[in-house]
């Protein structure tokens, strides 16, 4: 019973079990279905053969993991040959083509796989309480039910070394949290700030800047408070003196409570009535920490190689996206390199433009130090090299990250090749170093030549020397003249 319990769930059956009445009915593929209306209709194209039942749940667990894997079990081996054999020269029907490969190579016989196979099987199936005597349908259903969740629960293949969802989950969270984060600082930063102007540009850091709010409250509360548990002596003296002469608006203490929310500093602060508080920014801030240093121990107990390649952070963000670290590992490096560019990728295809050359391996530190031109390189370098780790470390039995890190120094090794080739000069060799030469300014400086603008046509030259000549005799006559008149 469980045999044919087994075979109807997981899609697999044999003829060996049924025989085949009426062959010329199941060339109709189309219409095969309607000999299988009805349990008459049925037990005249189909017959039962034989029939063999499991020991005990777990026979039947390893026989259906079998079947599924598309390998073959002992007791499916035994049946072939005791039954099958018997009518070698019949044709097996299989509904699985994997496993009718192996049939053939171990045993010898001949599967048959095809789509009327497929409705044969189908119309067994629906029929089955009909072709078998004695089986209730809430029996059948309970049993297979049972076997459904054993081998649920084996295909899950539960370890706590290995779990990648962990993973996922994780880094999810961890950018929730950023985002909501980002919005909570940001918030307090703003209202704070038509108060006490001069405080953010002075603390940079959001979480130190969310303490010192917390403890101080109204800026005038600066000269007389001790903030050197938060801040150095050297920012807290700067911040006292901005406090003085800040340019920020004057707001009421209701106001202040309102704005920032002050869980325990201010009496006059119910704290069953905080919303939005500054020790909710600060519980989360330290949360997330503590979430970070969970995923980093978490990556590298999952996937060492990985997160030496391109970080923890990356590795995480690239394992959520596939899915999960098997799913990944599945993945071509060409495909590892634009994961995450999904949108890029097809839109480029689209207008037949230029494909992205990263995704989210862009974020890598690798990928990071490099100039903008050899980004493309060092990209696709580190995804290969990516892709080899990522295999290594959901294949593989080994947990040390020795793999990674002989990889990441392959290609910290190109990259630094390249960045040395790009400031060498093009010789023979190739291996000297380019020499900055001594600029020298080699352009000649014009002047404008008025002549240039005259609409008058030229003469020659002896013709101007010649005018000039007279020109001067006359002027020295005239001279003469007035020299005798003045006389």
């Amino acid at each position: 019973l469980k045999a044919f319990e087994k075979c109807f769930n997981y899609r697999l059956f044999l003829v060996s079990c049924l025989q085949v009445l009426n062959e010329k009915k199941l060339q109709e593929v189309d219409s095969l279905w309607k000999e299988f209306e009805t349990p008459e209709k049925a037990n005249k194209i189909v017959k039962l053969k034989h029939f063999e039942k499991f020991q005990d749940t777990t026979e039947a667990l390893a026989a259906s993991t079998a079947l599924v894997e598309g390998k073959l079990s002992k007791n499916l081996k035994k049946i072939l040959k005791k039954i099958v054999a018997k009518d070698a020269h019949e044709q097996l029907a299989v509904a699985d083509a994997k496993l009718g490969g192996v049939i053939k190579d171990k045993l010898n016989l001949s599967c048959i796989h095809s789509p009327m196979v497929t409705e044969l099987m189908r119309g067994i199936r629906s029929q089955i309480e009909g072709l078998i005597t004695g089986l209730p349908s809430r029996e059948m259903a309970a049993m297979c039910l049972g076997l459904a969740h054993s081998l649920s629960r084996y295909k899950l293949k539960f370890s706590p070394d290995k779990v990648d969802t962990m993973i996922v989950q994780a880094i999810s969270l961890l950018d929730d949290l950023d985002k909501e984060l980002n919005n909570y600082i940001m918030r307090c930063r703003e209202w704070y700030g038509w108060h006490f102007p001069e405080l953010g540009k002075i603390i940079t850091d959001n979480l130190t800047y969310c303490k010192c709010v917390r403890k101080v409250g109204d800026r005038r509360n600066f000269a007389s408070s001790d903030v050197s548990d938060i801040l150095s002596e050297e920012i807290e003296e700067d911040v006292k003196a901005a406090a003085e002469i800040s340019m920020g608006t004057e707001v009421s203490e209701e106001d202040i409570n309102n704005i920032i929310h002050l869980c325990d500093q201010a009496s006059n602060i119910d704290s069953c009535n905080q919303t939005l508080c500054l020790c909710q920014v600060i519980e989360i801030s330290e949360y997330r920490t503590q979430l970070y240093d969970y995923l980093k121990n978490r990556m590298m107990a999952i996937a060492p190689n990985l997160t030496v390649m391109v970080g923890e952070l990356v590795g995480a963000r690239l394992i959520a996206h596939a899915g999960s670290l098997l799913n990944l590992a599945k993945h071509p490096a060409s495909t590892v390199q634009i994961l995450g560019a999904e949108k890029a990728l097809f839109r480029a295809l689209k207008t037949k433009r230029d494909t992205p050359k990263f995704g989210l391996i862009y974020h890598a530190s690798l990928v990071g130090q490099t100039t903008a031109k050899n980004k493309g390189k060092i990209s696709r370098m580190l995804a290969a090299k990516t892709a080899l780790t990522i295999r290594y470390d959901a294949l593989g039995e080994d947990t040390s990250a020795e793999m990674g890190a002989e990889n990441r120094l392959k290609v910290e090794t190109r990259l630094r090749h390249l960045e040395e080739r790009g400031i060498r000069r093009i010789s023979g060799t190739g291996k000297a170093l380019a020499r900055a030469d001594k600029y020298q300014n080699k352009s000649e400086v014009k002047i404008y030549d008025p002549s240039g603008d005259s609409t008058l046509p030229a003469a020659s030259k002896k013709r101007k020397i010649q005018e000039v000549e007279e020109q001067e005799a006359g002027v020295a006559v005239k001279a003469k003249k007035a020299k005798s008149e003045i006389k």
